[in-house]
């Protein structure tokens, strides 16, 4: 197969931002997504799950996601958004193809998919985090009678009625999971922090002005305190789940399952029936282990500094300020795609 000047690895918002730009080079790319039908892993979040900026800042270069600025938009239109992103620039996306493991020989990167194998100059790894959720190891799960689950694969409240649910993490997913089914059935909330909500007015937006402030400011050497995004955004259905006290009370994390629920070292022991643990995700990248052996991978904005002609685009502070929002992933693929321009040439 005649090697590709660029491969992206991904078909979701850090992938489609990251290929807007290379349409604009005479490059020759492809992009391979696990997916099968566009919209990244948005296709895959709950059903009310609510983004936290209005839809006139969740859009990607060139197209502005349809809704105002005021509305707050929802997973269907996020991933309607995604797709005909995709169709409206005719990005070149294969799908669905599953990237195995990347290696490099005679100075071209070899991708192993579980069909064809593609070889390339460069590669872009916009993987995500979504197919990597982090689990605690907690003792005593092995006895527990109910069900255990991650946010990922929490899809709505149909089935838990009548269930108690310990819902665990005090962020945006925990905090719009808990308001959904508190409205259906007894609930508690485990936090490792106290939960901190922000103002009512603070939303996505707010919080890309700041980390653009943030950015501004490096460029010109100065150190700003960067903002949090993990604080709660007051989006309508955590507002409402407020004005029903859901968020008065919480617990500490616990130590350990029982047969019936959970327990803490103090002695406390609840019943649960369900557990639902919002507690992130890490980095996909496996497929990257032949090149790194399982060393971490050091990066300089969105470049690998290991592995000439790697570039990592979308996963958060790591490689970009704010790169795992819509909105804030744009500016890192923009320069990601000047710098293999200047690579391959």
């Amino acid at each position: 197969m005649e090697p590709y000047d660029v491969i992206v690895i991904g078909g979701g918002q850090s992938a489609l931002a990251t290929g807007y730009y290379l349409r604009r080079t005479a490059l020759r790319y492809v992009m391979l997504d696990r997916e099968e039908a566009p919209g990244g892993a948005w296709q895959h979040a709950w059903d009310s799950l609510t983004l936290f900026s209005p839809a006139l800042w969740c859009s990607l270069p060139g197209v502005i996601m349809p809704g105002g600025k005021e509305h707050y938009p929802g997973k269907q239109e996020a991933v309607d958004y995604l797709a005909a992103y995709e169709e409206r620039y005719r990005l070149p996306v294969i799908r669905p193809v599953e990237v195995k493991r990347v290696s490099k020989e005679n100075g071209l990167f070899v991708v192993h998919t579980n069909g064809d194998t593609y070889y390339a100059k460069a590669v872009v790894s916009a993987t995500g985090s979504y197919h990597s959720p982090i689990m605690p190891d907690i003792p005593g799960r092995e006895v527990f009678k109910g069900r255990v689950l991650h946010s990922a694969e929490y899809m709505g409240p149909s089935g838990f009625s009548g269930k108690r649910v310990a819902v665990v993490g005090e962020g945006n997913s925990g905090a719009q999971i808990l308001a959904e089914l508190s409205a259906v059935t007894d609930t508690l909330w485990i936090t490792r922090n106290a939960p901190e909500f922000l103002p009512d007015h603070v939303d996505g937006k707010y919080l890309f002005d700041a980390a653009t402030q943030l950015y501004e400011a490096k460029q010109r050497g100065e150190e700003l305190q960067p903002p949090s995004l993990g604080h709660i955004v007051m989006v309508p259905a955590v507002k409402e789940a407020r004005e029903r006290n859901v968020y008065k009370t919480w617990l500490p994390p616990f130590d350990t399952f029982t047969p019936g629920g959970i327990a803490w070292k103090d002695g406390r022991k609840e019943q649960a029936d369900i557990v639902i643990f919002c507690t992130g995700f890490k980095p996909t990248l496996s497929h990257l282990a032949p090149i790194f052996n399982g060393h971490k991978i050091a990066t300089k904005g969105t470049r690998a500094l290991e592995a000439d002609g790697l570039w990592l685009v979308g996963y958060g502070s790591w490689t970009g300020f704010a790169s795992a929002t819509i909105i804030g992933v744009g500016r890192t693929a923009k320069r990601t795609v000047e710098e293999i321009a200047a690579f391959i040439q």
